[in-house]
């Protein structure tokens, strides 16, 4: 089954009459209705299928493509990256993943989506009114797709993370359970909420953390804590002390390269202070992506310095800017991170995004997606050194956000993590999905959370197998990698 491609708003229920540009609003027991009868087309239980097909692309030579529209001299730090275990892999290969979502079954019912759901991109985020919330922070594959994507990449992710600490066959059912059920009753709780309640809610830290009190034991409760107490410390001045110095009378960015390499040290084909000007430019114009209160608190601060630096697995290689401006003085810093948006690995697959510009794509995926956003997000399109235009989205850098160390879990840890992650997805897609079909098709059964246990352990044995070929490839020299960076 499929849906057409009618934008974010289709959710909800919400559907335009033919040949008219009125909204079209189907009652509840419609929408129900809706969902049972995809049962019938796609059984629940037939999410537990994953067999690799015979036509499936060569995973090594997916990621070696990908690189290919990357910064060259970072690509194989990316791998270095990927090499570090099969989680690690994992993270980084969203498009070989993507690939095999699509031959999955589905229920055409769409969301938008995260695109790369898996454990490590949920964590916490200090609010514009500074309460920490516990949300889904990698939006870098957003798009509208089908529901399923996500969750199956979260639950294979839970599973691959689960063998990477330990835990025995038994257990990890266990947990992968959790984590489908969480979602499916969420969504189903979801289902009989009023829009607006949908909406407005969210995880709060504070409650998150009494949950885990009761589940995790003490040093990895007080780790956690501590984790949790440092992302509240994270902020523009944070980021400027630890990552700029002063020299000639104002502070720059200090070079670590490749990690961090400050713009005036790359080996540019164009001018620098060309660059320069085009990178101010781009700055111009990512201001009119803001909303006016912000755009005039954004003109409070002067342009500083600008550098490359390295983010994340999956992310390493893509153009990835960090920029320091200053307001009243050098005490009054704000960091902001500027990420190339390149095409959604999703795209194949479910259909173009409706955006000229990546960047816009993601900033409204991830506006639709969480409860709250940072105030400075925003999206521009900048004139490379290159020659190229590419487009990227803004954001200020490290601004209270925190993730958990999934090694340091226990199986009661991830367990619960698993089903906070779950319940927070859910709710993601419960704000732009049709959450009382998708709750209907779910049902209030474990059908459909046996078959996601099925699921996740077939396609783990998968990523085995894919990061075994990719080290391969690396001992081979069909691929370059650099570790320890």
């Amino acid at each position: 089954m499929s849906e057409p491609r009618s934008g974010p708003g289709a959710g909800q229920g919400r559907s335009r009459a033919h040949g008219a540009g009125e909204l079209r609003h189907p009652t509840p027991e419609q929408r129900a209705w809706r969902g049972r009868s995809a049962r019938r087309v796609v059984p629940r239980s037939s999410h537990a299928e994953f067999a690799v097909s015979p036509t499936r692309p060569d995973p090594v030579e997916l990621l070696a493509e990908q690189g290919q529209t990357r910064v060259p001299e970072l690509v194989p730090v990316r791998h270095g990256r990927m090499l570090n275990s099969p989680f690690a892999f994992f993270r980084g290969a969203a498009i070989v993943m993507a690939n095999d979502l699509a031959r999955t079954p589905t229920s055409g019912l769409w969301a938008q989506l995260c695109g790369d759901a898996h454990l490590a991109n949920f964590g916490v985020f200090a609010t514009p009114e500074r309460r920490m919330v516990f949300r889904l922070n990698d939006f870098d594959e957003t798009l509208h797709g089908p529901w399923e994507w996500d969750l199956k990449r979260l639950v294979a992710s839970v599973e691959i993370a689960a063998r990477e600490n330990g835990v025995d066959a038994e257990a990890r059912r266990r947990i992968v359970l959790r984590t489908a059920q969480a979602y499916r009753q969420a969504m189903r709780e979801f289902a009989r909420c009023t829009n607006l309640a949908v909406w407005y809610a969210s995880l709060d830290v504070e409650l998150m953390m009494r949950t885990l009190r009761q589940r995790i034991d003490p040093v990895r409760l007080k780790r956690t804590e501590r984790d949790i107490a440092k992302a509240r410390t994270r902020d523009s001045l944070r980021a400027a002390l630890k990552l700029t110095r002063p020299a000639g009378g104002e502070r720059r960015i200090v070079s670590n390269p490749p990690l961090i390499v400050p713009f005036e040290e790359l080996e540019l084909t164009a001018d620098p202070a060309e660059f320069s000007a085009n990178m101010r430019a781009g700055l111009r114009q990512y201001r009119r992506s803001l909303q006016s209160e912000r755009r005039m608190l954004l003109e409070g601060f002067r342009f500083v310095h600008l550098a490359r630096k390295v983010v994340g697995v999956g992310s390493v290689g893509t153009r990835c800017w960090i920029v320091l401006l200053l307001g009243r003085d050098s005490e009054d810093p704000l960091v902001l991170q500027i990420k190339q948006a390149e095409r959604s690995v999703l795209e194949d697959f479910a259909g173009t995004s409706p955006y000229r510009n990546h960047g816009e794509r993601v900033v409204v995926g991830q506006r639709l997606m969480q409860a709250a956003s940072d105030i400075f997000l925003g999206w521009q399109r900048v004139m490379g050194h290159d020659g190229v235009r590419r487009d990227y989205y803004v954001r200020q850098f490290h601004d209270g956000k925190g993730s958990a160390v999934i090694e340091a879990l226990s199986d009661l840890g991830l367990e619960e993590y698993g089903a906070i992650c779950g319940w927070t997805l859910a709710r993601v897609h419960a704000r732009s999905g049709d959450r009382v079909a998708i709750g209907a098709y779910l049902g209030a059964g474990t059908v459909f959370d046996q078959a996601m246990v099925d699921f996740a352990a077939s396609y783990a044995d998968v990523n085995e197998r894919d990061y075994a070929a990719f080290a391969t490839a690396v001992r081979d020299g069909r691929i370059e990698a650099h570790t320890g960076l």
